[in-house]
């Protein structure tokens, strides 16, 4: 009997003895979407179709934005170049699908984390690299200047977004109905408004600026509604089951947030690599420990990010400085009040 004992037990404890090998072993080997990115030597990145300070691409292609610039950080840690990516633009129904079936190797396309995208599409979402909400433009001739004086109004909007849900929960919360207007298409979808089909324009707040100065013959004659009608994180997505994708994902959105706070920019990173004796600033650019290591890439990963693409300051300012001049409210790092917040990198 106690022989028997003593034999069943041992499965268990050789489990028990895998599940604490070291961490630094588990990524000895890179996981499926690293190991394709490599072969391929660039990051295929699915980014919206137009949104002014998120992606966009001017008259010659070259794509610009908050959400390109992660994507460049993301193929300057791995591949060491910040422009080996190529840019997929993405509409709100196809991007899921685009991310599920390896279309592309990761979502930077304003993507709100959500519980339901994070566990049921088989996804899983980094750190919010921006926070904004539901917003309204009208055009100031319908006599609107707060959303209570939108009934019966024609809404142009996303198919398969938040943003057409969280519409739906606000008119319906107020006894109002509304004509949504849905369209996929970016271009379309403000076409129509600038056109007069609708009588408003519906998405997250941050992009409405964009396109009143852009895109309207004269600015002016629009309004951008006062007031933020939801709470949209938004994250870069990646396909679940792949850890060590997910891990570079995470820290590479941390370097920038963690690099602004602790004063590393683009300029002077050289700088700092040689004279810094901050510990953590000497870890993130590599001078000391092996973070590298333990994603499975070079030690200087993060001074790639940092030198290639800026830290969160940096990137904030080139897409929302002028002629934005978008504040950046709970965009700030936690240090200023804000929500921006790196985790320890030890």
């Amino acid at each position: 009997m106690r022989k028997i004992l003593k034999l069943s037990f041992l499965p268990v404890l050789a489990s028990a003895v895998i599940a604490f090998q070291p961490a630094t072993s588990a990524h000895a080997e890179d996981g499926p979407t690293v190991k394709k990115v490599k072969e391929r030597g660039q990051v295929l990145c699915g980014v919206h179709q137009g949104r002014y300070g998120f992606a966009i691409a001017d008259s010659k292609g070259k794509w610009k934005g908050l959400d390109v610039d992660y994507c460049k950080a993301v193929a300057a840690a791995v591949l060491g170049d910040a422009s080996k990516v190529k840019y997929l633009p993405m509409g709100s129904v196809q991007r899921f699908p685009a991310l599920q079936s390896g279309e592309i190797d990761m979502l930077s396309r304003t993507t709100t984390v959500t519980l339901t995208r994070d566990s049921a599409l088989g996804l899983n979402f980094g750190p919010p690299t921006f926070y904004t909400g539901t917003g309204f433009m009208v055009r100031k001739s319908i006599g609107a200047t707060k959303v209570d004086d939108l009934k019966g109004a024609a809404v142009c909007v996303f198919p398969g977004s938040t943003t057409e849900k969280n519409i739906a929960a606000l008119f319906a919360s107020k006894g109002m109905d509304y004509k949504p207007v849905v369209i996929e298409s970016s271009k379309q979808l403000v076409g129509a408004y600038m056109s007069g089909r609708c009588d408003v324009l519906s998405m997250d707040q941050a992009g409405l600026p964009g396109h009143k100065q852009f895109d309207a013959k004269n600015p002016d004659e629009h309004e951008i509604l006062p007031g933020v009608f939801s709470k949209e994180p938004l994250g870069i997505g990646v396909r679940a089951g792949d850890d060590q994708w997910f891990d570079i994902i995470k820290w590479v959105t941390h370097v920038t947030f963690n690099a602004e706070e602790w004063g590393v920019t683009q300029a002077n990173v050289d700088k700092m690599k040689a004279e810094s004796k901050d510990i953590n600033v000497q870890r993130l650019l590599g001078v000391k420990g092996d973070l590298g290591k333990k994603l499975g890439l070079s030690n200087d990963w993060a001074y790639n990010v940092i030198k290639q693409v800026g830290n969160y300051g940096e990137i904030y300012d080139r897409n929302w400085g002028p002629p934005l001049n978008l504040a950046r409210g709970v965009n700030k790092l936690w240090t200023e009040g804000g929500l921006m917040y790196g985790f320890p990198m030890k």
